[in-house]
């Protein structure tokens, strides 16, 4: 069995730029990795067969995330073995913290390791692309800047910092969203470098807030902390989180959250802890 990591992540702003003839936003925004993780461990078969054993519940095996990723790389390699999946959830589904598409990041990068299928990682993120928006940024492997729709990826630097995030009991649709008549699509595009983080905001924010005032109200509260960078809303929601220089400074946040609201603290990352694990097995 070999098991490997599924990060989290946070839009430190999310801008909505415009729209494709598609239908697809066109976004810019900066991706912060963050530790706080789903696990996947994968244990090969000769027989080809592809088998998630933790299915999500309403979630067809054959929609999972990881099933398709794994489906993809298969037949991209012609990949003759198979593979059993076993998922551990820990990031909230629906939070806007990419957790399904970490994990179906994952699973492309780790079974391109096990498999020995060789796919280069400029292919892997096109492959990423195809299962959703935010899984080549898992794949690209560190902090960015994206554009278009969150696949043009350039890397960023960022200061250590330490979050915490919120995770109100509300699940937000991202196509409710994104559909909405009140959305904005129109955020003047900022040019990359030189710009800070901290002059951004995310173009979902107020949308969400009107439509899920547990979001706004969990919003509100960190906008009152002292010591923090930034405050808000991750994606399309419902996480929200708020930016601190130390641990210590998060911990203490996080002991004054309200008692009906769930939360925790997670150190921002320079890169995806996948790489390290694969290099050392080499």
């Amino acid at each position: 069995m070999h098991t490997f990591p599924a990060p989290a992540k946070l839009n430190l702003f999310l801008h909505v730029t415009g729209r494709r003839p598609d239908g697809y936003h066109l976004l810019q925004t900066v991706f912060r990795l963050i530790d706080y993780s789903d696990q996947l461990s994968f244990r090969l078969r000769p027989d080809g067969i592809i088998k998630l054993h933790t299915p999500i519940p309403g979630v067809p095996e054959d929609k999972d995330l990881c099933v398709r990723a794994a489906t993809l790389l298969q037949r991209e390699a012609a990949v003759t073995a198979g593979v059993d999946i076993f998922l551990h959830k820990q990031i909230p589904m629906g939070g806007g913290l990419g957790g399904g598409s970490s994990d179906a990041a994952t699973t492309l990068v780790a079974l391109n390791h096990l498999w020995q299928a060789n796919v280069s990682q400029a292919r892997l993120l096109e492959l990423g692309l195809q299962l959703g928006a935010d899984v080549p940024v898992f794949i690209f492997g560190q902090n960015a800047f994206a554009e278009g729709v969150g696949e043009k990826l350039s890397a960023i630097e960022l200061p250590p910092a330490w979050y915490l995030v919120l995770v109100p009991s509300v699940a937000v649709s991202t196509a409710e969203i994104f559909g909405s008549k009140e959305l904005t699509r129109n955020t003047i595009p900022i040019k990359i470098p030189p710009f800070s983080v901290w002059q951004g905001h995310n173009d979902l924010e107020s949308v969400v807030c009107r439509l899920y005032p547990e979001v706004a109200r969990c919003l509100e509260w960190l906008k009152k902390l002292e010591n923090t960078t930034i405050a808000a809303m991750s994606g399309s929601g419902a996480c929200v989180f708020a930016e601190f220089a130390s641990e210590p400074a998060a911990q203490a946040a996080l002991e004054k959250i309200p008692n009906d609201v769930k939360g925790f603290v997670a150190k921002g990352l320079d890169y995806h802890p996948i790489q390290k694990i694969i290099e050392s097995k080499i």
